[in-house]
């Protein structure tokens, strides 16, 4: 099967690293060249265009920050999109975290090419990715699905197909929504053990010892624990700034998707409000 892949940043490039060893055809775009030569290391072949890369694919696998990025490249801005270089029976999987709404939109698109969208949100992090044991969640017709499935079992321990197209980004959603809510209580209780004399080692301790703090927690304990000096350079602030626009970009989509179903979630209203503290970013303007 043939495989294109476009967007390797940090979750991309190690999602993508495990499609050539496994056997498919794979070509690989982004704007960064040294992701793009870490993926041809692998076996894969590098696309010169997202258009290009659409064009060698039968499944098209996206992993791009947000609803923007994934209209730009699907349909183009000024110059054709990645939708007018498929072949009829290709499938779009996107992987991005994004509107249930940005899927549909995108599978309208693609229909009238013949093709077929599903959406493949993910989860397990950068760790997860690089050891093959994420966690897909996935939404679209049966037949598209089945057919995307092997190449999503190369990097992944589980994928669940949780229902029609849209499906796996809410799912997606209401999984952050609880990580978020999580972060910001880790955030909290280790600031009050700091001010309180307590060392963060019991803390962790008691924690772990009843389950309350997971394995993916414990990555958060790291940042959360580090001395103020720590967070204050250029390089660790524009780090923090790439995770806080995820953060900020999945609550509003979770918020956004609660209205929309007559919901209220004021405690994700809440850590909404303050999620530029949790991931200590200095910015007034966001705390």
């Amino acid at each position: 099967m043939r495989v294109g892949y476009i967007g390797l940043g940090s979750m991309g490039k190690p999602m993508a690293s495990h499609l050539a060893p496994a056997g498919f055809e794979t070509t690989v775009f982004d704007l960064v060249s040294d992701s793009v030569k870490a993926l041809v290391d692998t076996g894969a072949r590098a696309g010169a265009s997202a258009g290009e890369v659409a064009a060698a694919s039968d499944v098209l696998c996206l992993c791009v920050p947000a609803d923007e990025h994934v209209r730009s490249v699907l349909l183009g801005d000024s110059a054709p999109g990645a939708l007018d270089e498929l072949a009829p029976g290709s499938v779009v999987a996107i992987h991005s975290t994004i509107r249930p709404e940005t899927v549909e939109e995108m599978h309208e698109a693609a229909s009238q090419r013949g093709c077929t969208v599903i959406d493949a949100a993910v989860t397990g992090g950068e760790l997860g990715a690089r050891e093959g044991e994420l966690v897909f969640l996935v939404g679209g017709e049966d037949a598209a699905v089945e057919k995307v499935q092997p190449v999503l079992e190369a990097s992944s321990k589980l994928v669940i197909h949780a229902g029609p197209r849209g499906a796996g980004a809410k799912l997606k959603l209401a999984v952050n929504l609880l990580s978020y809510v999580h972060f910001a209580a880790v955030r909290e209780a280790f600031g009050l053990a700091q001010v309180a004399g307590i060392d963060s080692k019991h803390l962790i301790e008691a924690t772990r010892a009843n389950g309350q703090l997971s394995d993916m927690e414990m990555q958060f304990v790291a940042s959360a624990s580090l001395p103020q000096e720590m967070v204050l350079p250029d390089e660790v602030q524009d780090a923090m700034r790439v995770q806080l626009f995820n953060a900020e970009k999945d609550l509003a989509h979770a918020l956004e998707l609660a209205r929309k179903e007559g919901l209220a979630l004021p405690t994700a209203a809440t850590v909404s409000q303050g999620i530029a503290r949790v991931y200590r970013v200095e910015d007034r303007r966001r705390r």
